[in-house]
């Protein structure tokens, strides 16, 4: 029996966002089957250190400082990746984010919420705030691919962008990000037509609720709980859990093999323990 994804073996794949408990737990199992990593962060000491550990187990790595909403940051850091690699076969797409003026304080409205000081209502949503959002999620994956994908075009390399399974069915409170990563899902689909006849393959994967570093005040109490959001998650999820970074590997793997997903392009795979699929009754 051939083992599986030996095809992986010597290709080289740039995580944007890679310092994260996600992307980080990513870019680690590709390294298990041999991919050389581009960590890209900002901050860079947390792709520092997801970079050291890969090395220290092994596998081969490095991390570079790149903002994914500069452009010219982001072409520094593709000439520090091609210096140090020589190529690239896989672009992961996973810098994203939110912003606090971007997202209400309660699900629905209230009369009484738009005179409250102590709760933003949708009317005190800000440009900023969408900005920001849209800037760092949708801005953040084009302007990577645009960059990388010169490269890619020489390898038939794929893209893996990161979505959620709030582009499909937008989340209470968080109409930007919602937005932005509905965005992202349309943008996927352009792009597998747009390059399909030249072989990049462009993906992504949807995760639902995980527990990472940046939602974790949201989904836990102080003395890790879960919150009355998280029950409500919980509650409409059928397999009755939050998500963990190794439920992505498959997926991950999968997409990344063309041995195994050659023909597979334009689609966002959801990873959500059902959630999508359950109409709550």
């Amino acid at each position: 029996m051939t083992p599986a994804h030996v095809n992986l073996k010597g290709k080289v794949a740039v995580v944007t966002g890679g310092g994260g408990i996600l992307c980080g737990s990513m870019a680690r199992k590709l390294a298990e089957y041999g991919v050389k990593i581009a960590i890209l962060n900002y901050p860079k000491e947390f792709g520092d250190k997801v970079a050291e550990d890969i090395n220290a187990h092994s596998g081969e790595a490095i991390s570079v400082l790149c903002d994914v909403t500069d452009r010219e940051i982001v072409e520094q850091a593709k000439a520090e990746v091609v210096q140090a690699f020589g190529k690239v076969d896989l672009l992961i797409n996973g810098a994203g984010g939110n912003h606090p003026e971007g997202s209400t304080t309660n699900e629905v409205y209230a009369k009484e919420d738009v005179s409250d000081s102590e709760v933003r209502s949708f009317f005190d949503l800000t440009q900023k705030g969408f900005n920001h959002v849209f800037n760092l999620n949708l801005m953040g994956t084009l302007l990577p691919s645009q960059v990388f994908t010169h490269e890619l075009l020489k390898t038939k390399g794929s893209i893996i962008n990161m979505s959620s399974m709030s582009a499909p069915s937008p989340m209470t409170k968080v109409p930007a990000y919602s937005a932005a990563k509905a965005g992202i899902d349309n943008f996927t689909q352009w792009m597998a037509v747009h390059f399909g006849k030249e072989g990049v393959r462009v993906n992504a994967i949807a995760p639902g609720f995980f527990l990472t570093e940046q939602n974790r005040r949201l989904l836990t109490n102080e003395d890790g709980s879960y919150t009355e959001r998280t029950e409500k998650i919980l509650s409409h999820t059928p397999m009755q859990r939050l998500g963990k970074p190794e439920d992505l590997h498959g997926a991950l793997l999968w997409l990344a093999d063309d041995t195994y997903s050659g023909f597979v392009t334009g689609t966002s795979i959801p990873i959500d323990g059902g959630f999508m699929a359950y109409s709550g009754v």
